[in-house]
């Protein structure tokens, strides 16, 4: 088995194509208290821990022989829903946790036939990344963001930004400031919620672009909304190219403009 194959589509997200192509029939998955045998109940595993958490894997150390795979991983789970049953602890959109696996695959034909997992305590030895770049956890970092921004906590979304950040918006101008922002969105929020839906995105070390649709939904009325005087309940869609500067993983600049400018 290629394991540079497996961390590729590991990290892809894609569970059902990761179990198709990596594991045996009967393979058998233990970690701790859990034990799961077979394609369907590791899928139905898979899909539970997954639920609103993106996680990737970032090996360490790789001992690989001919039947046997031992690795050190630093696994970093992201997340985009509220997670209160997730194993390592309550999760809110935009959370970030990084746990140690060690992991042994015993190999069958080129397949796992079994899997043993080990944790532990969540952030005990772990390396880290900068927040966001292009590493795919980093784009998993971006989507977290995005959810956390969506879900209007601001005890998250401005912890991607550095504190001298600056927010150019087509429609209001310049915002200077972690805090600038933070004050500008509070009591737009209040009223409006807004909603990204990403169509595409590019992720780089030093700049992100994302094309997506704002949607901006009314808590209440709204007449002297920016972008359009809502009533309560009404929501507009508006295409948006925005460009993301990056400095030490954070976002120093965010400049947005409609897709049809």
């Amino acid at each position: 088995m290629n394991y540079e194959d497996y961390i590729t589509v590991f990290n892809t997200g894609d569970d059902e194509s990761l179990v198709e192509r990596f594991f045996t029939d009967d393979c058998v998955m233990t970690g701790g208290s859990r034990e799961y045998h077979g394609m369907d109940e590791l899928k139905s595993f898979l899909a539970w821990a997954h639920d609103g958490v993106r996680e990737v894997m970032r090996p360490q150390n790789i001992l690989q022989g001919r039947e046997l795979i031992f690795v050190e991983v630093d696994m970093d789970f992201h997340a985009t829903s509220e997670r209160p049953d997730f194993p390592f602890g309550h999760m809110h959109p935009g959370d970030l946790i990084t746990v140690k696996f060690f992991v042994t695959y015993t190999l069958r034909d080129g397949r796992v036939a079994e899997l043993k997992s080990m944790t532990w305590p969540p952030e005990r030895g772990v390396t880290k990344l900068p927040r966001l770049g292009s590493h795919p956890s980093q784009a998993a970092a971006f989507h977290a963001y995005a959810a956390a921004f969506s879900n209007a906590d601001f005890d998250r979304f401005p912890a991607f930004y550095t504190e001298d950040v600056v927010l150019d918006l087509s429609s209001v101008g310049r915002i200077e400031g972690r805090q600038g922002i933070i004050d500008f969105y509070r009591p737009v929020f209040a009223k409006v919620r807004e909603d990204l839906t990403i169509n595409a995105l590019n992720t780089g070390d030093d700049i992100i672009e994302l094309d997506a649709v704002s949607r901006f939904t009314a808590l209440e009325d709204a007449p002297d909304f920016v972008v359009a005087p809502l009533k309560q309940g009404e929501y507009i869609d508006v295409p948006v190219l925005v460009t993301y500067t990056l400095r030490d993983g954070l976002i120093s600049h965010i400049g947005v403009r409609r897709n049809n400018e």
